[in-house]
């Protein structure tokens, strides 16, 4: 089964992040982040679902780091 959820709560965590400057004050943690996000999305359109999935849920906390670290 696809991802769905996973791949929602990931982007969430990067608006989030974004919200708070993310991209400039924790722009390494980011960057990481949305490089997951980007990987999951390849990983989805090849049908690699549990990649995709583990890509997503680790790019969602590496969002949430992003967001704590920015918003220090």
């Amino acid at each position: 089964m696809a991802p769905v959820q996973e791949m929602s709560d990931a982007r969430q965590a990067l608006r989030a992040a974004e919200e708070v400057g993310a991209p400039v004050r924790a722009s390494e943690t980011y960057g990481r982040s949305r490089s997951l996000l980007e990987q999951a999305e390849s990983s989805l359109s090849a049908g690699e679902f549990q990649a995709a999935r583990r890509q997503a849920r680790e790019a969602r906390a590496l969002a949430i780091e992003a967001r704590i670290r920015a918003a220090e």
